[in-house]
């Protein structure tokens, strides 16, 4: 199990490093355009190039990241009454009503992400078209990695927590990868 865990870290880790990656390339690309509108010579298309590819690359790439390192957004307003034997199972039940969530989700748009395909889906800029469709599989990518992400992790909690050695929220090694 920790095996599996970790050979998909390093994809996880990889997803992350290129979501940062385009959003450095997104910074260049919109900067280098607020430039050129300033020198009369704007690029053609940038505002659907940041819509159609890096905004989606930006935001659904981290996904299976920020599910590694128990980083959504929570709130323990009620939960801290719960004693720690208990919470465990109450954060087994919570990854796995994710699980469900993305599972759909996945699912749902792996069939959308093939209609724009055969569609051909594209934006159009000024006297071209931009195809889009490509950038819809980084949807299926992050839900998918994120559910066998969290797969993984409920088998390995359900094991600690029945054995007794379950600790809440095992914080995985930093962006870098380190061991």
């Amino acid at each position: 199990m920790k095996a599996l865990l970790k050979g998909l870290d390093r994809i996880i880790v990889s997803l992350m490093w290129i979501a940062l990656a385009v959003g450095v390339l997104m910074m260049f690309h919109v900067s280098a355009d607020v430039a050129g509108r300033f020198f009369g010579k704007p690029f053609a298309g940038t505002n659907e190039v940041v819509a159609g590819y890096y905004m989606i690359l930006l935001v659904f790439l981290p996904w299976a990241y920020v599910t590694r390192n128990d980083n959504h957004v929570c709130a323990e307003m009620f939960v801290r009454l719960i004693p720690p034997s208990a919470m465990v199972w109450v954060e087994i039940g919570i990854k796995i009503l994710t699980l469900v969530y993305i599972g759909v989700f996945t699912w749902q748009t792996w069939f959308r992400a093939v209609q724009q395909m055969n569609r051909g889906e594209a934006l159009q800029i000024v006297t071209s078209y931009l195809p889009v469709w490509p950038s819809r599989f980084a949807l299926p990518l992050a839900g998918g990695l994120m559910a066998i992400y969290l797969v993984l992790r409920i088998i390995s909690d359900i094991r600690d927590a029945a054995s007794g050695r379950a600790s809440l929220s095992p914080k995985p090694p930093s962006i870098a990868g380190e061991a």
